[in-house]
């Protein structure tokens, strides 16, 4: 079972959340009203996955989840946001979060962005993974790339697919192979491309014309 610590100062959030994912069949270990209670829950629960809002009192959701993630590295945080445009997705995202959620974004979302997590796996909202490829070519942060040769064509489907925001089980099942295939070749890919998440994944396959300005695969010429 996987378990949740949700973090958010709004308590109807939080209630509505909680429910969402108990129904799902997920355990919620705590919830925390802002992110000093975050910390001290995360410490102390150790939760599969931590469900971070960014704007909270006392100290806000970036500032927890930078200290989280300096104590312990491998901790998974699903960010809320409110805003698809908040800069401090940005941020987050540099330190380590592992997943970006729109607060008014569809419920199921929340629930695989969890599962994702969970597994190890990254998953930005719609919205946000827009709003973060736009960014990136706005500041030139990647530059427009042809495809390496050093990629094989299979890593290139799944990087196609990855860049699509398909998770590993979605391409496993769009390539007719399994799982832990697909994993090594999403994992061989990253590292010949030097990235560090399927974020920068999602940017490069971009910028390589891999997917469309909608995030859908481009066919590639034989």
């Amino acid at each position: 079972m996987i378990r949740v610590l949700i973090a958010d100062d709004q308590a109807l959030v939080r209630a509505g959340v909680r429910m969402l994912l108990q129904a799902a069949g997920m355990e919620v270990v705590a919830e925390a009203q802002d992110g000093a209670e975050a910390l001290r829950h995360a410490e102390q629960h150790l939760p599969d996955v931590i469900l971070m809002d960014l704007r909270m009192p006392r100290l806000d959701g970036l500032e927890a989840s930078r200290r989280i993630l300096a104590a312990r590295p491998g901790a998974r945080i699903v960010v809320l946001t409110t805003f698809a445009e908040d800069s401090n997705v940005y941020a987050a995202l540099r330190i380590g979060a592992v997943g970006f959620l729109v607060k008014d974004d569809e419920p199921e979302l929340m629930v695989e962005a969890v599962r994702r997590a969970a597994m190890g796996e990254q998953l930005l909202a719609p919205s946000v993974l827009r709003r973060v490829v736009e960014r990136a070519v706005a500041a030139e942060e990647v530059a427009s790339l042809a495809v390496p040769s050093t990629l094989t064509d299979r890593e290139v489907d799944v990087l196609t697919l990855v860049g699509a925001g398909l998770s590993n089980a979605e391409i496993a099942d769009r390539l007719h192979v399994g799982v832990t295939t697909v994993k090594s070749h999403v994992g061989a890919a990253m590292d010949k491309l030097g990235l560090r998440n399927r974020t920068q994944a999602a940017v490069l396959a971009y910028r390589m014309g891999l997917v469309d300005a909608d995030f859908r695969p481009v066919h590639r010429q034989a």
